[in-house]
């Protein structure tokens, strides 16, 4: 062999040996995983992939059997967090916008607005707080001005697209039949001082609260026409509105019960009309729905024509035990989970493996869309009515430490990755993974492994087969390229 066949021969050996290389390469980067355990946050891990003949699948992902389209995902605005997010100095609170809003953080797309008192509210009040002004001369959002719509626009200045929609916990409490804005007496714990209702108003079943009269049922449509209109002139654009949040629930904070005949009578007579009137784009969603039974839902999509007013439904709390039948029973209808389950002030891991199980029900049953509760507390976690509760991060007004709780990053491993627009995807039985199509072709799969060793997944997407590891007790975002 001359000089020139030997070098020729060699440089062949090596062109070969760098495709090899580029090849094992290539195909270690098209698969991505980002991984948390409770004391290992968002770690991305370098080695996880094994390439191998894989003779057994543990889950199969279906690339052609797309399902519902994904709304949004994020959580809610209320006043504490803003009182807690106001004791930081203004880089650290800034910090805590990126991380909930921006592209490298959580990438919240889609978040709530109480619509006048929650039970994160910082005192009662509503919107028109003057009695029998059905004409609604006095309705004003000045006190939304200061801290509501303050703590929306930091958020839209971080994600200018981020949807927001509101609901109400109660209308004005000289609409309702007690005329008071909770239902029962007391405070979380049941002291009867607590919101100092007259024990003869309390109202313990679930017959409709609010005033029927036709003068209240057209100020209160006049109300949240007012209200969307209000907050367009102050720079925020409210995507929908529920109409009333828990509709099925007697609490001692603001609140308020529906039968569904009622609803739908409002819906369809007066809340539906108003907006077609003033030729509002803000849709009416039914919401939100707490009630188990899937008749509650069913009744007011079959009365006359509201319907056609409503544009989806949202559910929480006892409303995961109907979404499956209402899904099913109307599967076009827009279906979100509008409020996770807050817990007790724990924010430990046994909060991931709840909020994790209603991820999995709620996706499974046709949810586009999935709501967090208090985006951000201090660090007591109270309501106003004394309920210590989670949060996604924590804020210690005295010392100004920020913490992220096991939960926000439960959330960012969903929402950083997956966006409006993405789809969810069909895929094996099983209660511990979830698939999305994303809109670029690519698809993301969300894994809680409870276990308490490293496990070896064999997956399955489309026609492709590949084993992975995760860590014990984690949850995990695996991004597939093709």
């Amino acid at each position: 062999m001359n000089k020139f066949n030997f070098y020729k021969q060699s440089f062949k050996s090596l062109l070969l040996l760098a495709l090899v290389f580029i090849g094992n390469v290539s195909f270690a980067q098209k698969v991505e995983l980002t991984y948390t355990t409770a004391t290992k946050r968002w770690v991305k891990a370098k080695r996880f992939l094994e390439k191998e003949n894989i003779t057994t699948t543990d889950i199969t992902i279906y690339k052609d059997s797309i399902l519902q389209k994904v709304d949004g995902v994020g959580g809610a605005f209320n006043e504490l967090g803003w009182d807690a997010l106001s004791a930081l100095p203004k880089e650290a609170s800034k910090k805590v916008f990126n991380d909930l809003f921006s592209k490298e953080g959580a990438n919240f797309s889609m978040c709530r607005i109480p619509l006048g008192a929650s039970d994160y509210a910082l005192s009662y009040y509503s919107s028109n707080d003057v009695p029998e002004d059905f004409e609604m001369r006095d309705f004003n959002i000045d006190r939304d001005k200061y801290i509501l719509i303050p703590y929306l626009k930091e958020a839209l200045k971080v994600n200018p697209d981020l949807q927001i929609w509101a609901s109400p916990w109660s209308p004005p409490a000289w609409m309702k039949v007690n005329e008071h804005y909770a239902m029962r007496s007391g405070n979380f714990e049941n002291a009867i001082e607590g919101n100092k209702m007259n024990l003869g108003a309390e109202i313990n079943n679930n017959a409709t609260a609010f005033k029927m009269q036709e003068r209240y049922l057209k100020a209160y449509a006049l109300y949240f026409s007012k209200f969307v209109k209000s907050y367009e002139k102050a720079g925020v654009s409210l995507f929908a509105i529920m109409p009333q949040n828990e509709v099925a629930f007697q609490p001692n904070w603001p609140s308020c019960t529906w039968r569904p005949e009622d609803m739908a009578y409002f819906i369809n007579d007066f809340l539906g009309p108003q907006f077609k009137n003033d030729k509002l784009d803000t849709e009416i969603w039914l919401g939100t729905v707490n009630s188990s039974n899937p008749n509650y839902v069913k009744t007011i999509l079959d009365y006359k024509s509201t319907a056609s007013y409503i544009s989806g439904a949202g559910f929480q709390w006892g409303g995961a035990k109907a979404i499956p039948t209402v899904h099913k029973t109307f599967p076009g209808l827009k279906l979100m989970q509008t409020e996770n389950k807050c817990g007790e002030h724990e924010n430990d891991w046994t909060s991931v493996e709840r909020s994790w199980k209603d991820l999995v029900h709620y996706f499974n049953n046709g949810a586009g869309s999935y709501m967090y509760w208090n985006m951000v507390l201090d660090e007591t976690g109270k309501s106003a009515w004394g309920w210590p509760q989670n949060s996604l991060v924590v804020v210690d007004k005295t010392s100004k430490n920020v913490t992220y709780t096991d939960e926000f990053y439960l959330f960012k491993h969903l929402s950083h990755f997956i966006q409006p627009g993405d789809h969810y995807l069909k895929s094996s039985e099983g209660k511990n993974h979830l698939a999305f199509q994303l809109k670029d072709g690519r698809v993301a799969m969300l894994v809680y492994n409870p276990k308490e060793s490293i496990d070896t997944l064999n997956l399955k997407i489309g026609s492709k087969t590949i084993s992975v590891n995760v860590e014990a007790e984690s949850i995990n975002t695996i991004v597939f390229t093709e």
